[in-house]
């Protein structure tokens, strides 16, 4: 059987970009088991609440990531929640680590993903947004739909 091309998108936190300012983002693998594999290619997990971390032996770790139970998993079925190492190279997580040293700063997953036959995590340098950053950027989007709206219905009319 050939091996699968391209990229196919099993889940997404689609808040991300709503409720972080996003800063450096970075493809990370993932160390999995079996039973993993198997359900995220039945496309079923979940990564809105999930985070990364950086940690003193300088390791990187996928925390709070919901990959459910392999529906015909037997008694060597992997837990939900489990806490799962990124495979990143030694200069990203020395990176990734001095941008978490400054405050008010996260590593968040904005989506997970097979890439070529293997899973990857994409993960971001964030920092929290205010409310009222959150309301900025919904009235921006509004007012430049409506910029676009306006400029359409006018070339609209003078191709006539």
């Amino acid at each position: 059987m050939p091996r699968e091309t391209g990229r196919k998108l099993i889940a997404q936190n689609k808040k991300a970009r709503h409720d972080y300012q996003i800063g450096d983002v970075v493809e990370a693998g993932l160390v999995l088991t079996g039973t993993e594999v198997k359900t995220l290619r039945l496309g079923r997990a979940t990564i809105g609440e999930a985070y990364a971390t950086v940690d003193e032996g300088g390791e990187a770790w996928l925390i709070n990531a919901n990959i459910p139970e392999y529906e015909f998993g037997t008694w060597r079925n992997h837990s939900a929640r489990r806490t799962r190492k990124l495979l990143l190279h030694r200069r990203e997580i020395d990176k990734l680590a001095g941008q978490l040293k400054d405050s008010g700063r996260t590593l968040i997953p904005l989506a997970l993903y097979f890439q070529d036959g293997y899973a990857k995590v994409e993960i971001a340098v964030a920092t929290g947004k205010k409310d009222w950053d959150k309301r900025r950027d919904i009235a921006d989007r509004d007012a430049k739909r409506e910029a676009e709206r306006a400029l359409a219905v006018r070339n609209r009319y003078n191709r006539r």
